[in-house]
């Protein structure tokens, strides 16, 4: 019997099957993981499901957004803090990391964190030792790291805001989750789904959506991804309760024709090119400034991952 997590983990595309099958295979595991994505993905979901799939699902896991940390409160909230080790330190705190004993840290926003936590955190991923502000001893504590971020770690850390033992350390298994336009083929089973939901919400009818309203939110580019669509269900299931939806439906944002004009970067030379070498050296490139990250590369050509793997796959035969 599936959990509802796994519900709400729904797709059929190639790109977030493969997905799924990988969070399986490192849910199996004690192994840090890095999710990559876009806001709005679905990140803190990949963190549950890998959890509630592991050994450890019986134990906490305990979510920290680091970017809503106050510096100065940072290593409080993190490691903890004896009584009178500072100011308005007025009892004993236990810190997020003792609280997810046995069970899973799931780090959002990591890349917010401030450089001299970030120094802090590594030490304690590679002893597994935490030490309470005010304490001079360390205590051992038995967590599973699972990290997130928005952000592209490998260039905060060429920039200096990121330290690169600490990225190297948590990108142990990176996991990039696809944009919602790069698995446009979920979108009907997403909207039928989460309609669903919140309709049983608001004890209301699930409005039926036209085909032609189908195709326009997959047209659509969902800046928002997941989370935008969630908000969207929720408005047609309130304003249309049990009808039909068509484009004029739509918000005026999806209808508006999204006019963006290309500039062309390269042009064809006089003698003409080999197009095939072209295209090879385009996904040489990508793949560069990507530092191998083949969902970025993919986003960098404008394909989806699959059409991507079969490029490479190609040009490397």
């Amino acid at each position: 019997m599936k959990t509802q997590i796994e519900y709400d983990m729904l797709g059929q595309s190639a790109e977030f099957e493969s997905i799924q099958r990988t969070a399986k295979i490192m849910a199996a595991t004690d192994v840090t993981v890095l999710i990559q994505g876009e806001s709005g993905t679905g990140k803190e979901l990949m963190a549950k499901f890998i959890h509630t799939q592991s050994s450890r699902h019986s134990s906490p896991l305990v979510t920290i957004n680091c970017a809503a940390l106050p510096e100065t409160l940072a290593e409080s909230a993190l490691f903890g803090h004896a009584k009178g080790s500072f100011t308005d330190a007025t009892c004993d705190q236990q810190g997020r990391i003792q609280s997810a004993h046995n069970g899973t840290l799931f780090l959002d926003e990591v890349g917010e964190l401030p450089l001299n936590i970030q120094a802090k955190l590594l030490r304690f991923l590679e002893n597994g030792e935490c030490q309470t502000i005010g304490q001079t001893k360390t205590e051992k504590v038995n967590v599973r790291v699972i990290a997130a971020t928005n952000r592209d770690l490998y260039k905060e850390v060429e920039n200096g805001n990121f330290r690169e033992d600490l990225f190297y350390r948590l990108n142990v298994v990176p996991l990039e989750i696809p944009s919602l336009r790069e698995r446009k083929s979920d979108i009907e089973l997403l909207i039928n789904h989460l309609s669903a939901q919140v309709a049983v919400k608001h004890r209301l009818n699930v409005p039926r959506f036209s085909v032609k309203a189908i195709e326009h939110c997959q047209r659509y580019t969902w800046p928002g991804n997941i989370r935008e669509l969630k908000n969207f269900c929720e408005r047609m299931v309130i304003l249309l309760n049990g009808k039909t939806i068509n484009i004029e439906n739509l918000p005026l944002e999806m209808r508006v024709e999204q006019k963006t004009k290309i500039e062309a970067p390269f042009t064809l030379p006089e003698g003409g090119v080999i197009l095939e070498q072209l295209e090879a050296q385009l996904i040489s490139q990508a793949m560069d400034k990507s530092h191998g990250n083949q969902s970025k590369a993919a986003r960098l050509l404008g394909l989806t991952r699959s059409a991507l793997l079969y490029r490479l796959n190609k040009y490397s035969s």
